[in-house]
């Protein structure tokens, strides 16, 4: 008789506060990491905490290469370039350290190399510090690729809080953005029949009640608002690690954000676009659109094209082209079938387009 395995990977320990970076070392040596480490990491994140990392890793008697990524989104290339540092240095873990692109590159080489790997974020933007999954650009269509759950995560606030607030309000803008997510992940598994964890979906849900509750915390220079965004991210990624897929954490909302990179890329952050998505993916399917907008707006994220720079004519057409991005994904736009008139609309209604 055959058996449905279901294999969760979730991190062993998660760290949050100020100073956590101190507390490396320990981790490391909880883990039974004590003789050889690699960090990857990029030209900026190395000045602010990468350096800090391989001191304090020198300092408990391990060996420390480091590996310098220059590029600004993932790429395969820049992954396969960190499986040769793997590959020359031989490390026992790898440690991500920066913001979603380093430890997107870290995580995935370090899967392909069967090496374990750290989380060390530098900044909260988005919710790939603790989630399995990679994401990387300049394939034919956006890839989340399963890579590996990091055994720890040690997100230091003291580190993060002197990012620009717009990475922070970001962050906020993606765990929103879990409303619709979640909605969109049910309705694929009433309609189509597809798996779906009630409790995954749940603990994704929870955190965006979490931001939708604590909002007046969240604001520039608030360590406690920062902290209730880095328990956010970090569920978000356990939802993912439960649930085996992106689903719990991506829905309508980020094929919207996928969409836009095409048609205008590098105009706003990923969590912000995600969370103009949100906007109008919540009103599709009836739910409390206003409140996910207020939300946003009271953290000081981006409510219309306009605060993020991209024309009213590109947000119609990256809703008319959503649905395309990953024709697999089923969401509220399959149910749909939005003409230009009911994109423009749509936009128009939620006060997204002018």
């Amino acid at each position: 008789m055959s058996l449905n395995l279901h294999r969760m990977q979730l991190p062993r320990e998660v760290i949050v506060g100020n100073g956590s970076l101190q507390l490396i070392g320990d981790v490391c040596k909880n883990l039974g990491f004590d003789r050889k480490a690699l960090i990857i990491t990029g030209r900026i994140t190395n000045q602010i905490a990468a350096q800090k990392v391989s001191e304090i890793l020198e300092d408990e008697g391990l060996r420390v290469d480091c590996h310098v990524v220059s590029s600004d989104v993932p790429t395969l290339d820049d992954v396969k370039k960190a499986e040769k540092a793997i590959e020359a240095s031989k490390p026992q873990v790898v440690f991500g350290v920066g913001g979603g692109t380093k430890i997107d590159i870290a995580k995935l080489s370090s899967a392909h190399k069967g090496v374990l790997f750290i989380s060390v974020p530098t900044s909260a933007s988005h919710d790939g510090m603790a989630s399995p999954f990679a994401s990387i650009k300049g394939l034919e269509r956006p890839s989340s690729i399963l890579a590996q759950s990091p055994i720890a995560v040690v997100a230091d606030t003291s580190v993060i809080i002197n990012v620009p607030y717009r990475f922070i309000a970001s962050g906020c803008g993606d765990v929103i953005s879990k409303f619709v997510s979640t909605r969109d992940w049910k309705l694929a598994h009433e309609k189509k029949n597809e798996y779906y964890a009630q409790y995954a979906a749940s603990l994704a849900l929870m955190s965006a009640q979490h931001i939708v509750e604590n909002v007046n915390l969240i604001k520039p220079g608030s360590v406690e608002g920062l902290r209730v965004l880095l328990e956010a991210l970090v569920s978000c990624g356990v939802a993912m690690c439960i649930a085996g897929t992106s689903k719990p954490c991506s829905g309508s909302e980020h094929l919207f954000s996928h969409a836009l990179d095409f048609l205008y890329p590098n105009s706003a952050l990923h969590g912000e676009q995600c969370g103009l998505g949100a906007i109008m993916m919540a009103k599709l399917h009836g739910m409390e659109w206003k409140l996910v907008r207020d939300t946003l707006k009271k953290i000081g994220a981006p409510v219309t094209a306009r605060e993020i720079g991209v024309p009213s004519d590109c947000v119609v057409d990256a809703l008319l082209k959503a649905s395309t991005i990953l024709p697999e994904r089923y969401t509220i736009l399959n149910e749909r079938h939005l003409t230009r008139k009911d994109a423009y609309e749509l936009a128009k209604t939620t006060g997204v387009i002018e």
